[in-house]
């Protein structure tokens, strides 16, 4: 009966972007996906956003609350932009924990902080958000920005991040969501399905990721649903905040 189970255990399939495929392989081609980008994902960013990404990431830190001497993960770190502005905070009594599944993306961000000169209060560790290695009740605040919607089990995530939360700790989560209107709506998925893939092959060589990433924002549970999922979780007080119309959502929820 056991190894029945396993069997179809194995065969399960989940989402990647709009395309089905086995769970055992879906984390395999994110790697890929960020493998392709990871030199010019700041780059990208930057264009795709028009720059505003910069802004949703100083809102998550503000509502983040975190002070001095605090311990911080900052899931999906990828190049290192919270990391920094939290090692600035926390100063020299706390630590942040850069974590990132894909080894290029967190090669960037280490290369990219050193180069900056942020380095003493930074650890950087390679990391599934559904197995994290860290201790119970470690941190003060766990971040995770436009990462959620790769991880395979979002379920299995959200607890693993309650798990190495202290009580009265923090979850931040800055992801793409449903725009609020339903005009935005259709001028966001022409922008999405034409024009950024056209923008990812001319600077990154690379359509078939960034339609990808177009692809992996539609599937991914809107606000409503999210704040479910991190109740279910054992998260309190959870909230979110549309930003650019619902483009992006700031989820928030407290360890009891």
């Amino acid at each position: 009966m056991t190894d029945f189970h396993n069997d179809r255990d194995a065969e399960r399939s989940t989402h990647f972007g709009y395309q089905s495929v086995p769970e055992s392989q879906k984390a395999q081609k994110v790697a890929e996906v960020f493998h392709s980008v990871a030199a010019k994902y700041d780059l990208m960013n930057d264009l795709m956003s028009a720059g505003i990404h910069r802004l949703w990431k100083r809102i998550t830190i503000e509502l983040s609350g975190a002070r001095v001497g605090n311990r911080i993960l900052d899931i999906a770190g990828g190049t290192g932009d919270l990391t920094r502005q939290f090692s600035r905070i926390v100063g020299p009594t706390g630590e942040v924990v850069l974590a990132d599944i894909n080894a290029s993306m967190l090669e960037v961000g280490r290369d990219r902080l050193l180069d900056k000169g942020v380095s003493g209060n930074i650890r950087f560790v390679q990391a599934d958000a559904e197995k994290l290695p860290f201790p119970d009740n470690h941190f003060d605040v766990v971040t995770i920005a436009f990462g959620l919607r790769n991880v395979t089990h979002k379920e299995d995530a959200l607890r693993s991040m309650l798990r190495v939360l202290k009580p009265g700790g923090r979850l931040l989560v800055l992801e793409f969501s449903k725009p609020t209107n339903a005009l935005l709506s259709r001028a966001y998925d022409v922008y999405s399905f034409n024009i950024l893939p056209t923008m990812g092959k001319l600077i990154t060589q690379d359509a078939d990721s960034y339609r990808y990433l177009a692809e992996s924002i539609r599937m991914h549970p809107d606000q409503e649903t999210l704040k479910a999922m991190m109740s279910e979780a054992g998260f309190e007080r959870v909230t979110y905040h549309n930003m650019t119309g619902g483009i992006v959502a700031l989820h928030r929820g407290i360890k009891p």
